[in-house]
């Protein structure tokens, strides 16, 4: 119920670093069969024990309810430090970041709904409370791949307003307790509406923004591949340009110069027989 991942991927089961950073190679070193691991394993198993304590004798035995809350509150214990653990020793794992929020939405929402059966807790508050997990749940799912939506200090303190309810709704209470429970249960509503509707806001947010991001990456890739694209077509062109200037150029000087030569040629082709029947003729006389 952290809303932090208790634990990823397994390893050797090297020394963990205290406060270290989580790089690629402490998440490669990180056991399965660390205690972070332990712990959340430990809080999976004491839901089927949770449950079955509290409806032991009927599900309104004092003394059996007193063993139900003590697995309760085991289970929300442990909840707080494998998270911590996990974070703090860089025993992060896969199992355990599918494990623990599974095995956070498994003992509270136990809770809710075996209190609701029992009668001591409105279905509509059970309700409102699953729904608001299962959605957040989801809506993270939605936005996984543009952000990840990091626990709030309202998530947090909605956890801890949530088990503290639950809990005192699994004892047997009467009089002012029994009243206090009941506020302190609408506190946990309120806490859990308000901070599901922020968690809804931040996904609209984060999702817009990364989508507006890639957009803009895109623009500028497809502009960068324009100008990529731009360049050797002017190349081309200034060298076609070029080619047809010096080609033309040297075509009709050429052609100039040897039509000049061709017209020079003819001329004094034509001339010469002309020269040679005048010294003829001189030479007669």
């Amino acid at each position: 119920m952290t809303g932090a991942p208790a634990s990823a991927a397994g390893g050797s089961g090297a020394k963990p670093v205290r406060g270290g950073k989580l790089g690629t190679a402490a998440v490669n070193q990180a056991s399965l069969w660390n205690i972070a691991n332990i712990l959340t394993m430990v809080r999976l198993l004491l839901v089927p024990g949770f449950v079955l304590l509290l409806f032991h004798n009927g599900g309104y035995d004092p003394v059996w309810r007193s063993f139900a809350w003590a697995a309760f509150a085991i289970a929300m214990i442990t909840d707080l430090f494998d998270g911590h653990l996990a974070r703090a020793y860089n025993l992060v794992t896969d199992f355990g970041k599918i494990a623990d929020p599974i095995a956070d939405k498994a003992i509270m929402g136990a809770a809710l709904i075996s209190l609701s059966i029992l009668g001591d807790l409105p279905w509509w508050i059970t309700g409102v409370i699953l729904a608001r997990e299962l959605g957040i749940t989801l809506m993270r799912f939605w936005v996984i791949r543009h952000a990840v939506i990091p626990a709030s200090r309202g998530g947090k303190l909605k956890t801890l307003a949530q088990g503290t309810a639950a809990g005192m709704y699994v004892l047997v209470l009467t009089g002012p307790l029994a009243t206090l429970r009941f506020w302190m249960m609408m506190v946990a509503v309120v806490l859990t509406v308000v901070t599901g509707l922020d968690y809804v806001r931040q996904a609209v947010v984060l999702r817009r923004r990364s989508l507006a991001a890639e957009r803009a990456a895109v623009g500028r890739t497809a502009e960068a591949l324009n100008e990529a694209a731009g360049s050797p077509g002017a190349v081309a062109a200034d060298a076609g340009a070029s080619g047809v200037t010096d080609a033309g150029s040297a075509g009709v000087t050429d052609a100039g110069v040897s039509g000049a030569a061709v017209r020079v040629s003819g001329g004094s082709t034509a001339v010469e027989p002309a020269v040679r029947a005048r010294d003829g003729a001189e030479a007669e006389r």
